[in-house]
């Protein structure tokens, strides 16, 4: 239950950066904000500052900063509709880079605080190991690419090996400071005996390495960057239908799982660092998702935003912002009902 507790704040704070990153950059830029507001419904707290209302709402699958003139004409010229496109433009990303931010410094401040991790530099091969005997690897070579799966991180290793079903691929390494590539390297599971217990492995050991300022900085950035391209890779599977809309997680099945994920650690410490990677990647998550060009998303906002600039350029007036409006409060509700039946799908799969 505490892992729980601790991912509904967290996913919260995820929220309220968001949103935040909206409001600082309208603030700065002289952008008049009515309302500052975390979470959606019935308001469990309000009080207004200045100009603005700041707002705690029931639900908490949401937020909003609602900008004068946002979604309709006015005559305040510190509205957001009074401002130039560039200044628009930035209110409209930070969100997201906020979001994205956050799970960068979440990932620095958990690699500052550990031991070393594993890289994909191969140290060394069990017994019998295909990728020794025909493969031409060598011990110290570090692993830039298995097939068509490029590696940075360990991380990454694994799924790349998978994905060979045991047939040679072509490998990429940097072995003595030049790239090298072995056009056929076989990599087939066998079993190991380890610790008494046999498991089938690939008969890879790899390197580990120390953290230092630098390195912790460059594996933190190519963490995220794992993060960003595995939201990519599930959107591309659910597009072409290799996932189906009941394997996706709304705020129930995510708490959900956060709660598993620490649970599952021997220790309360271990078991935070767990769910604090998970929030990690959820954050980086959100900053993708909340740029894909969907009305009522940040995505969806920008692109109408180009597009009315693009017609403007061409056709010298500008889009009525009732037709905007209209367009991200549709898909605003269409939103919140595909979140509606994946709420409804994760308390079913919790309860089956």
């Amino acid at each position: 239950m505490i892992y729980i507790l601790i991912g509904i704040l967290f996913f919260g704070l995820l929220i309220a950066v968001h949103e935040w990153g909206h409001f600082i950059t309208a603030k700065l830029l002289d952008v008049r904000v009515n309302e500052f507001s975390i979470g959606m419904g019935p308001a469990l707290f309000s009080r207004r500052r200045g100009e603005t209302l700041y707002s705690l709402r029931l639900l908490p699958i949401g937020g909003y900063c609602a900008m004068e003139g946002e979604d309709q004409a006015t005559e305040d010229p510190r509205s957001f509709a009074a401002k130039p496109a560039w200044r628009k433009l930035i209110i409209l990303v930070a969100g997201a880079f906020m979001n994205y931010l956050t799970g960068l410094l979440i990932v620095v401040i958990l690699f500052a605080g550990s031991g070393p991790w594993a890289v994909p530099v191969v140290q060394g091969f069990m017994d019998g190991a295909s990728c020794a005997e025909d493969g031409g690897l060598e011990p110290g070579d570090r692993l830039l690419a298995i097939g068509d799966h490029k590696i940075r991180i360990y991380s990454e290793v694994t799924a790349a090996l998978n994905a060979t079903n045991g047939q040679p691929v072509a490998v990429t390494v940097e072995r003595d400071g030049a790239r090298v590539t072995l056009p056929s390297v076989s990599f087939v599971l066998r079993d190991y005996e380890i610790d008494g217990t046999t498991r089938q492995m690939y008969g890879l050991y790899f390197d580990q390495e120390e953290p230092t300022p630098s390195r912790v900085l460059a594996h933190s950035w190519d963490t995220c960057l794992y993060f960003a391209r595995a939201v990519w890779s599930g959107l591309g599977m659910l597009v072409s239908g290799q996932v189906q809309l009941s394997d996706m997680s709304g705020p129930v099945g995510i708490v959900s799982y956060l709660g598993e994920a620490g649970s599952q650690a021997n220790s309360f410490l271990v078991g935070l660092r767990n769910v604090c990677y998970v929030i990690a990647l959820i954050a980086v998550n959100l900053a993708i998702m909340n740029l894909l060009p969907i009305p009522a998303l940040d995505g969806g906002r920008i692109f109408l935003l180009l597009a009315g600039e693009v017609w403007f350029l061409f056709c010298g007036r500008r889009i009525d912002p009732k037709y905007e409006a209209a367009l991200n409060a549709v898909f605003l509700v269409l939103l919140l009902m595909l979140m509606a039946v994946v709420t409804f799908s994760d308390i079913f799969k919790l309860v089956r």
